[in-house]
């Protein structure tokens, strides 16, 4: 039967924790996680979440029933509605995503959020993840601990058995829910649960175990690889996204792929599939110079500018037409390209004068022929020199805001102001969560 001492025994091990959020979904494991948690009686703050994903019949039921478990315990409940949209992805990986978003919205700076994944858990993502033909990050399955929005995500039960869970809750008498989604075998997880394994463990009865301490033994090649990746990548680590060519060249192809994966993660993007880093290593790093490779995975791409390989999320997004900044509308959300902000400045060369507020401020995108004379030159120039001298990258210079007033060209977002256009006191331009430009 699970001892809670063990949980005790994880929970010290982290580091600068203020308050522990326990993932609360109303389930065996998380009951068990929440009831053992309130015995121990910890020095931090301990609150729970229950994020209701609205897909079930029951889930308001089961949200009442979160609401009654955590008041009996002295235990502050938050519940939180999510919509659930796949756009593309399984329910499974839906939902999944949407739980954390919910999550990561609510955590502070020392905060922890503890989830009940288990040993059996483990199992199944690994296997799981070795039939999606994953490498070593995927085979070491869910890491115990690992940052997560303001704080840090642990799993500190992550060596206990489902049985130990369920013996546990059945000798405190524990209520939980039992989701009947949990039974269809048309997902994956599912199909792994009651066929796969039980399968296994008939055969090799301490299957579970076995699998779950491969997943550690993956984990630790994993972090060996990151080590290695970080020395190849160099001065590349501290620019996630940007990879300089010279960094990757002089590396063996396992090496390049290795740095590649490393890449990817610091950048925070998804996995990339064997597909997609052999086609960027034997198609854009050697690409011309003058070429415009570009390789695609899940949301995210991979392209090259001179001699920088670019890791990001894709960019298939169009430019609206245009849209009006003013004193009484400052604020423009531009979507995946970011925000517009229009401020009162002072003491910067780079200030809008305030007299063309007195035309209406249209933000425009790049049509073709537009010029403009940045402060430090003595002419104007056409924007297409000046985006190549400046070294912006090619599939970003149609998506830079352009701020005009009446027929001028006044400032490019992120870039200049027109020296013909400059005052002080006066106004900035601010361009926040851009793509790369450069």
């Amino acid at each position: 039967m699970f001892d809670p001492q063990h949980l005790q025994q994880r929970l010290d091990t982290l580091a600068g924790v203020e308050r522990f959020i326990v993932g609360f979904s109303g389930g065996l494991d998380s009951t068990v996680l929440l009831h053992a948690l309130m015995k121990l009686s910890p020095r931090q703050a301990v609150a729970a979440i229950h994020v209701n994903h609205q897909l079930q019949r029951d889930a308001d039921e089961w949200a009442e029933h979160c609401r009654n478990v955590a008041g009996e315990w002295g235990i502050d409940l938050e519940i939180c509605d999510v919509a659930v949209q796949t756009s593309g992805e399984g329910p499974e990986a839906a939902a999944r995503n949407a739980r954390y978003a919910a999550f990561a919205e609510r955590m502070s700076a020392g905060d922890c959020l503890l989830t009940a994944h288990h040993q059996d858990d483990q199992a199944e993502t690994l296997l799981l993840n070795l039939m999606r033909g994953s490498g070593p990050s995927g085979l070491a399955a869910m890491r115990e601990v690992r940052p997560f929005a303001k704080g840090q995500l642990a799993r500190p039960l992550l060596e206990v058995s489902r049985k130990s869970l369920q013996d546990y809750a059945t000798h405190h008498k524990l209520e939980w829910i039992d989701d009947a989604s949990n039974l269809d075998r048309s997902f994956d997880r599912n199909y792994m649960r009651h066929e796969i394994l039980p399968a296994l463990s008939a055969r090799w009865p301490a299957a579970v175990e076995k699998v779950a301490r491969s997943a550690s033994l993956a984990a630790s090649t994993s972090d060996l690889l990151g080590e290695l990746a970080d020395l190849d990548l160099g001065e590349a680590t501290a620019e996630p996204g940007r990879v300089p060519l010279q960094s990757l060249i002089p590396l063996n192809p396992a090496r390049q792929a290795n740095a590649l994966r490393r890449a990817a993660e610091l950048a925070d993007l998804a996995p990339m599939p064997a597909n997609a880093l052999n086609e960027i290593l034997t198609s854009v790093v050697p690409a011309r110079e003058d070429a415009a490779p570009l390789v695609r995975w899940a949301d995210c791409e991979a392209r090259r500018y001179r001699d920088v390989l670019f890791l990001m999320p894709a960019l298939d997004v169009e430019p609206p037409e245009s849209l009006v900044l003013s004193t009484d509308k400052p604020i423009q959300d531009l979507g995946p390209l970011g925000t517009l902000v229009l401020e009162p400045a002072a003491g910067s060369e780079q200030q809008i004068d305030a007299g063309c507020l007195s035309e209406t401020l249209e933000v425009r995108f790049r049509q073709g022929g537009e010029v403009l004379q940045p402060v430090d030159r003595g002419h104007s120039h056409k924007l297409k020199k000046l985006f190549q001298e400046a070294g912006v990258v090619p599939w970003m210079r149609d998506k830079i805001p352009l701020l005009y007033s009446g027929d001028e060209l006044v400032a490019v977002a992120g870039m200049w102001v027109d020296a013909r256009h400059t005052g002080d006191p006066g106004f900035r331009l601010i361009w926040r969560n851009s793509p790369p430009l450069r």
